[in-house]
C-alpha cells in the first residue's frame, strides 16, 4: 500500500465522536441523539501552523502538548453539547482554563506526589540507594498510569469512547496508506496506531524513570520541583521518539520503540462499529483542505453519511 506524501494527521476520541487534526485545521464530528453526524472545523492556531518554534525539535513537542490539551478540551466541550442536544451550553474560555487547572492538579497529585510519597515510605527498606528510590518512584508511577487507564476503561461510557478512539486510528491508517475511505476498507486496519497519545504518555513515564534515576535523590522539595520542571522537557523528547517510531514503522528500531505503546493501546482502544467509523471519516474530511479532499475523492467511494454530515463553522 502506498503512503500519501506528507499526509500526517492525528486526533482523539470525544463524547460520541472524534476530533481530527490535519496540517492546517482541526475538526470534530459527533453522532447526535437523532442519529445524524454534525461537524465543526477551525483553522489551527498560529502556535502550530505558522510558528517557527513548532519546527524546532524537542521544543515542538512541548508546544504540541500544550495545544493538544487546549484543543482537546474545546473538542470535548463541543461534543458534549452536541451529543446531548441543543439545551446544553458549551464551555467558556474561563471554564476550559479552570478544567485544565483541575486536571493539572489531579495529574501532579496522582502521578508526581503519590509515587514520591510511596517511595519515601519505602526508604527504610531501600537504604541510601538513590537508584532504588527512583526506581520505586518510577515503577509506582508506571503502575498508577496503567492501572488508571485500565480502571476507567471498565466504565460503559468510557468503553464507548475507546471504540471511537479505535475508529479514529483505523481511519487514519486508511487515509495515510492511500486507501478509499469506506467502512469496509477502514475496518481491516487495527485500532492501534504508533503515533497515539497513549503511546506518548507511556514514553513520558518510561523516560522520566530513567531521567529521575540519573538525577539522584535530593531533598523532597527539590524532588518535587525536578518532576514538575523536567516533565515538559521529557515530553519534548517523548514527542520526537513518537514521531520517529511513526515514520519508521517498517524499521526494526521503529517497531521496538512503538511496541510498548501499541500494547497499552489494547486497553485504550476498542473495535468500532461501522457507524462510529462513519463519524471518524466525517471528522477527517472536515479537517482537510480542498486539495486533500479532492485527493480522497479520487481514490474511490467514501462513506456516504460522512459526506452528508451537517457542517457548523
Amino acid at each position: 500500500m502506498s503512503r500519501t506524501p506528507g499526509a500526517s494527521v492525528g486526533g482523539q476520541a470525544v463524547i460520541e465522536g472524534v476530533m481530527m487534526r490535519a496540517p492546517n485545521a482541526w475538526a470534530v464530528a459527533v453522532r447526535t441523539p437523532e442519529g445524524e453526524i454534525e461537524t465543526v472545523s477551525h483553522d489551527l492556531p498560529r502556535l502550530s501552523s505558522r510558528s517557527r518554534a513548532a519546527r524546532v525539535p524537542f521544543i515542538r513537542g512541548m508546544l504540541v502538548l500544550y495545544e493538544s490539551l487546549v484543543l482537546g478540551f474545546k473538542a470535548l466541550s463541543w461534543s458534549a453539547q452536541r451529543a446531548v442536544g441543543e439545551d446544553e451550553e458549551p464551555l467558556t474560555g474561563r471554564q476550559i482554563a479552570g478544567t485544565m487547572a483541575i486536571a493539572l492538579v489531579f495529574f501532579l497529585a496522582i502521578f508526581v506526589a503519590a509515587p514520591l510519597g510511596i517511595a519515601k515510605l519505602a526508604e527504610p527498606y531501600l537504604g541510601d540507594s538513590s537508584i532504588a528510590f527512583n526506581l520505586v518512584d518510577g515503577v509506582v508511577r508506571a503502575l498508577l498510569f496503567v492501572g488508571y487507564v485500565w480502571a476507567i476503561g471498565r466504565s460503559k461510557e468510557i468503553r464507548r469512547v475507546f471504540e471511537y478512539h479505535g475508529a479514529e486510528h483505523q481511519t487514519i491508517h486508511a487515509y495515510e496508506n492511500g486507501r478509499p475511505l469506506t467502512v469496509d476498507e477502514i475496518q481491516v486496519y487495527p485500532p492501534e496506531h504508533p503515533r497515539c497519545g497513549t503511546s506518548f504518555l507511556l514514553i513520558v513515564v518510561i523516560a522520566s524513570l530513567v531521567v529521575f534515576t540519573l538525577i539522584g535523590r535530593p531533598s523532597l522539595p527539590w524532588l518535587i520541583a525536578s518532576r514538575v520542571v523536567l516533565i515538559p522537557l521529557i515530553a519534548g523528547f517523548a514527542y520526537e521518539v513518537l514521531k520517529f517510531s511513526g515514520t519508521h514503522g517498517g524499521d526494526r528500531l521503529g517497531r521496538i520503540l512503538a511496541a510498548p505503546g501499541l500494547w497499552l493501546q489494547k486497553i485504550t482502544t476498542g473495535k468500532p462499529s461501522d457507524d462510529q467509523v462513519e463519524v471518524a471519516v466525517a471528522a477527517l474530511l472536515a479537517s482537510l483542505d480542498t486539495d486533500a479532499v479532492e485527493e480522497v475523492r479520487a481514490r474511490g467511494p467514501v462513506c456516504p453519511p460522512a459526506w452528508q454530515a451537517t457542517q457548523h463553522g
